[in-house]
């Protein structure tokens, strides 16, 4: 288990930028190293890039034709569709521009248009996220469904969510696999819902994109092998989603009511860094630096190394536990706290 989760707290200030905070401090160190400013040239190479292999992959699923090799491209594209998902992330948290307007319109054809997800739905729900990661009652990525989180969830489980929660270590990746379809299928159930704003918008670009997806695909090889791509994407695509967004937060501190967090804390005490190479930086589009986005969520992802080592040293001042491990070392981490949280299932049996 990750010292973080021993940690005692002290009760929350009303503002999380409050003066005289032990946040407010660290975010003037930030400041003052102008790690908030903003980055157009890298997003700008980032962007073109990620577009130009968005295109060249359906240039080549069209230019190879009747071919099992298609099998290779739709995993190829996989990684692509969740390069673009992380650009969509940064675009909604204004990382790339720093008003409302440019940031929705960009979101919006990153991820409706080119990966098939609500923009709206996802914000809604990453908004709620972040200001309560990891909380058993506030967290939509934690809460209760078919999949349980905690001991406590697992003990009020039932049918389904309770069969589940008992395997949940073993069951963890095939789940994964369906991830994919899961964000499509909830981001056409959110256009009759609140949390999307522009409904007919996004319903049109969500159509837009699937009719130019399966008719790509459809048009480029047979029926069978066309079956085939898609299962191929759509499986490794959740992997790859789930394989980017599950260390950041499985298996450290999970909130429960009771407990009392400050800003800084609640956010530092929930989060997992994973440590930082070419590859990790690579294929979790920076989001290895868990701790500091949830910081700092406007933080272009190019600044975060920085911050985190300034994070890092503010943490250690004040006696609050930073924790970073190796990828590796998260998954099992995550596969250790998903057995022990069936562990009260289990000893049903």
């Amino acid at each position: 288990m990750p010292t973080p989760q021993r940690t005692t707290t002290r009760p929350a200030p009303s503002d999380p930028a409050a003066a005289g905070s032990d946040f407010a401090r660290l975010s003037r160190r930030i400041a003052a190293a102008g790690l908030l400013d903003r980055r157009p040239g890298y997003y700008a190479v980032r962007s073109g890039l990620v577009l130009a292999a968005y295109a060249g992959g359906w240039w080549g699923v069209l230019a190879l034709g009747d071919s099992w090799w298609q099998l290779a491209l739709a995993a190829a594209l996989s990684v692509v569709f969740v390069q673009v998902a992380l650009l969509s992330h940064d675009l909604a948290h204004r990382q790339v521009f720093g008003k409302r307007l440019p940031s929705e319109i960009g979101g919006r054809i990153a991820a409706n248009l080119l990966m098939g997800m609500s923009y709206g739905w996802w914000m809604a729900k990453h908004t709620r996220h972040h200001a309560n990661p990891n909380h058993e009652e506030r967290d939509p990525d934690v809460a209760p469904d078919i999949v349980v989180w905690s001991q406590r969830q697992a003990r009020q489980a039932d049918g389904v969510a309770r069969f589940i929660g008992a395997r949940l270590a073993f069951l963890f990746v095939p789940l994964l696999l369906l991830e994919g379809l899961n964000l499509s299928y909830n981001s056409f159930r959110a256009l009759r819902g609140p949390a999307v704003k522009r409904p007919w918008l996004e319903g049109a670009l969500l159509v837009a994109h699937f009719a130019g997806y399966f008719g790509l695909v459809f048009a480029a090889m047979p029926a069978g092998k066309a079956v085939a791509f898609l299962a191929v994407h759509q499986a490794l695509l959740g992997l790859y989603l789930g394989c980017v967004f599950a260390p950041n937060h499985k298996g450290m501190l999970m909130v429960t009511p009771e407990m009392k967090l400050d800003f800084l804390r609640r956010q530092v005490l929930t989060s997992r860094n994973v440590r930082s190479n070419l590859l990790t930086d690579s294929l979790m589009g920076g989001l290895n630096y868990q701790i500091e986005h949830h910081l700092f969520p406007n933080m272009p992802t190019p600044a975060l190394g920085r911050a985190a080592r300034i994070t890092r040293e503010f943490c250690a001042e004040q006696g609050i536990p930073y924790y970073q491990t190796g990828l590796l070392r998260s998954y099992r981490e995550i596969f250790g706290h998903l057995h022990r949280t069936g562990e009260p299932l289990r000893a049903d049996h």
